[in-house]
Formats: structure tokens, sequence, C-alpha cells
């Protein structure tokens, strides 16, 4: 991690996403709490969730949209239009205007789509591709550690200074974000123009993801964990209120726990794709996720301690491993696509999991369904671990490399990182 971090481009661009991503943190809480103040129902304050996941059907027009451009421009663009789409924000005052808010966040969700498939270009672009693992360790490190202060930052915010300003301070992170990657100078060809028909165009990344054995794999594997991984988002307060007797707030404390996982993961997922490969990686994260959903099903503080921190633990795993094998097994001109298609087929099995969870126990006991996510996680580990041939391992660590003589390579290391299309 130190030695991408000793690029100036990357360590620029690093601190750009720092203030995007503490936007992003302490404005999602945020809207759902503003929800729940004005009209005081618990269920359209979880609706603002699903406005923000329902964009995700336009994943193929929006990745579309994202390979016809230069990322950098694109990538600066795109955090502008963010900052502008939460003006509206301004205008809520009362329980009737909390429609104003659903649009916003779906236009939110439509953003995030977009920022995360020209960072994915962005990054690729500028990290040589032996250091992709650790320039998304890095940035999973820090959205990992924001995770265990932002919502909470967030919502104190709120309570302290209401919803407008929060709305101008997350605007702030994403104007400055814009401002400090349009000071990145690293020269990118112009996309290259499609010659096949719009229609066949918009469905490219999902086709390129069938195709390529490793990355199919690796999303039916992970599709199949995603099915039952969001029940814990309701079984979680099921396990606080029924099996540990105590009151919903110390639900944060576990999250806060998970949050340590997190960042734990997040430092040494890089290390574990060099010796275990993307694919190795990504089984590890998800087949974690079994024994601490499994531990769950028996109501102890400390053993759900033990639990939220190996939860926590698998989650930068997870998105270390995917979002890097798809950056290496993706032609340049079709990673917005593949990257677009493959958070709507991540973020769709997740939705339907929360829903279903949250249906599901009210009817079943919450242990019961903790053994099922066990279960169905090992087993989706367990396939995806069967498949870590697809993606060799590189177990010798990166060397260190004096500036001065990667300035001097830099023009065959944009070569490696960008095969031909």
């Amino acid at each position: 991690m130190r030695t991408v971090l000793g690029r100036p481009d990357f360590r620029l661009l690093f601190g750009a996403l720092l203030t995007s991503m503490a936007a992003e943190s302490i404005l999602l809480l945020a809207l759902a709490i503003w929800v729940k103040d004005l009209t005081g129902s618990d269920g359209l304050a979880g609706a603002t969730i699903f406005a923000i996941i329902a964009p995700m059907v336009l994943a193929p027009l929006i990745g579309w949209a994202v390979d016809r451009h230069p990322r950098r421009p694109f990538f600066v663009a795109a955090n502008l239009t963010t900052a502008a789409l939460l003006t509206p924000l301004f205008t809520v005052s009362e329980a009737g205007d909390v429609w104003v808010i659903y649009v916003v966040a779906g236009l939110y969700g439509l953003s995030y789509l977009t920022l995360s498939a020209a960072l994915a270009g962005l990054i690729r672009h500028m990290v040589p591709v032996e250091l992709l693992a650790d320039a998304n360790g890095a940035l999973q490190t820090v959205r990992q550690g924001l995770r265990l202060v932002g919502p909470l930052a967030g919502a104190a915010l709120y309570a302290a200074v209401g919803g407008w300003l929060l709305t101008g301070l997350a605007m702030v992170g994403f104007i400055t974000a814009a401002a400090v990657v349009a000071l990145l100078r690293t020269p990118e060809a112009a996309p290259g123009g499609g010659g096949s028909r719009w229609t066949a165009e918009l469905g490219a990344g999902l086709r390129h993801l069938a195709s390529e054995p490793a990355l199919r794999r690796a999303l039916l594997g992970y599709g199949l964990g995603s099915l039952v991984m969001g029940f814990t988002e309701s079984l979680i307060f099921a396990y606080v209120d029924q099996g540990l007797r105590r009151d919903a707030a110390f639900v944060g404390v576990l999250v806060t726990v998970q949050g340590l996982g997190g960042l734990v993961g997040g430092l040494f997922s890089a290390a574990l794709v060099r010796r275990a490969g993307e694919v190795g990686a990504l089984a590890t994260g998800v087949t974690l996720f079994g024994p601490a959903a499994l531990a769950l099903a028996y109501p102890s503080v400390w053993l759900g301690f033990a639990a939220l921190l190996l939860a926590g633990l698998s989650l930068p795993l997870i998105t270390v491993g995917l979002n890097t094998l798809i950056q290496r097994r993706t032609p340049a001109g079709l990673l917005g696509r593949v990257v677009a298609a493959s958070e709507a087929l991540v973020s769709g099995p997740q939705a339907i999991s929360i829903g279903a969870g949250a249906l599901l126990v009210g009817v079943f006991d919450y242990r019961l369904l903790f053994v099922l996510v066990g279960v169905v996680t090992t087993a989706a580990g367990a396939f995806l671990w069967r498949g870590r041939q697809l993606s060799a391992p590189t177990v010798s660590a990166v060397p260190h490399i004096p500036l001065q003589r990667r300035a001097a390579e830099s023009e065959p290391e944009q070569r490696v990182a960008h095969p031909t299309r």
C-alpha cells in the first residue's frame, strides 16, 4: 500500500476521494433520518435506501455513457453534478416535501453508480496493473474507517445543524473532490467510438461478465451469497432485542466493532490478493461471513463482538478482490459498462435480500435465519474457492521503485495497465 501511495498522481486522487467519501458517509443516513423526522414513519425512512438502489436498473446506460468519455474530465463533471443535484434539498421544510428527498436519493443513486464506474477506469488508467490491488485496498481502508464515524457524525450533525447545513457540507465535499481531480495531469487517449449498434453496446458489459470465466464465477458465487447476506440488516435488530435483551441503540456498538474489522480487512486485502489471487480473496471474504453469521445464532455479547469483527473483515476482501478482478480482466474501453453491470448484479440480490430479511424475521426465529445465512455463504465461498485458479496469485511482493525510475518507466507501465482493446 505504501508503494501505491508513493505515486504523486494516486496520492492526489486519494486525497480527492477522501472528501467525496466523507460527504457520502454523512449524507446517506442523514437522508433517512430527515424523512423519519418529517413523517415519524420508519417505513418511509427506510424507503430512502430503496430509492438509492432503484436506479441500478439503468446500469447499462450509465456504463455506456462513462465509456464514451475520457475518465478524468468525466469524473470531475460527475462530482460537480452530484453537488448540484443536492440543491433541491434546500427546499425541504415539511412532511409534504418528502418526495423531494426521494427524488434526490434516486438521483444520488445514479450518481453513485456513475462515479463508481468512472473511478474504476481512472484508477486503471493511473495505476500499473501490479498495484491495482494496493490502490483498491487503500481506498477500502479509508471507506471502512469512514463507516466507523461517518453515519454517527451525519446523525449528530443533522441533530445539531439540520438538513440544510448538512446538505451544504456534503456539496462542499463533492466540489472539493472535483477541484482536486481537475489538478491531475494524466494524459488519456480519447475513447474509441463504438462500431456496433447502440443496443449491442449497452449489453456489452453483461456479455463480457458472462463470457470471462473468472468474472462469471466471481459474480455467480458472490450473487449467491448476496441473496442471504442482506438478511443481517434486519436480523441484527432481532439479535440485539430478543437475544441480548438490549436496547436497539446497542446496534451502533456492533456496527462500530464491524467497522474495526473492516479496517483490518482493508489493510490486508492487497496482500491476500497477491497470495491467493482475486477470486481467492473474494472466496475468503464470502467464506468468513459464514462462521460470523453462525456465531450470531447464539446470543452472547463477546461472541457477537467476535462475529461482527469477522463480518467486518470479510467485506473489504470481497470488494477489493472483485474490483481488482474486474479492472484486470476487462478491456479499458469496456470498463465503465462492466463496473456498472456488476454493481447492478450485486446490488439487485442485496436489495431483494434486505427486503426478504425484513419479512422473514417476523415469521421465523432469527437464530434459524442466521444459520441459513451461515450455511449459504459458506457454500458460496466454497464454490468460489474451487475456482481460485482462474485468477493466478502474485506471490512476490511489488518491489519498491524509486520515484525517478518510476518516471522513466511510466510509459511502459501504461502499456501494461492498458492492453490493446
